[in-house]
Parts: C-alpha cells; sequence; structure tokens
C-alpha cells in the first residue's frame, strides 16, 4: 500500500534525517513508512498542543471574552497556540523545550 502512497514530508528531508542518524536502506517503501510514523507523531504533538491551547483559553473565562469588543465576536473559536502549548504537548511524550527567558 505505501508503494503509491506519497507522505506530507517530502522524500528529500526523510533522506536528510536519515542520512544523518546513519540510517542505510534502498527499500522506499520503509522510507515512506518512517515519514508517516513521523508525520502521525507532529501531527499528534500539534493535536495536543491545540488541546492545552482549547484548555487555556477556556480557563481565562469569560473575563477575556468580555473584553473583547462587540466586533470581534466572531472570532471566539479562534485559538492561538503559544510555546507554553507546545511545550506542554511535548512534555508529554518526554521532550521538553521552553523558550528562552527573554529576546533581544
Amino acid at each position: 500500500m505505501l508503494d503509491e502512497y506519497e507522505p506530507l514530508i517530502p522524500a528529500e528531508v526523510t533522506d536528510y534525517y536519515l542520512q544523518r542518524v546513519g540510517f542505510e536502506c534502498d527499500d522506499t517503501r520503509l522510507k515512506r513508512l518512517l515519514a508517516l510514523a513521523a508525520q502521525k507523531f507532529v501531527s499528534d504533538i500539534a493535536a495536543d498542543a491545540y488541546q492545552h491551547a482549547r484548555i487555556r483559553t477556556n480557563a481565562a473565562g469569560g473575563r477575556a471574552r468580555m473584553n473583547i469588543g462587540s466586533g470581534a465576536s466572531k472570532d471566539k473559536t479562534r485559538t492561538t497556540l503559544t510555546m507554553d502549548d507546545l511545550s506542554a504537548a511535548l512534555a508529554e511524550y518526554g521532550i521538553s523545550a521552553k523558550k528562552p527567558d527573554f529576546y533581544l
């Protein structure tokens, strides 16, 4: 089934990172399977980060929504992902990531 499937991660990117870690294989199906696994991993992290952002937004309660003008009422469903949301999602997978303390 992987003969005709083209993952979202380009083959060149997959080849580069596999070569970088010392993985040598000529089977394109195996490389596509690894690219699909990486795609699933990134998708799961993004979904978890989105859930953290929704929880954070809902935790703010009505205060944040009441401060928004009536013209922005259509943006109630808009969610902004922050680095804190991503860090919390990555922590569930055992990956520590944090933003720098300040920017120059």
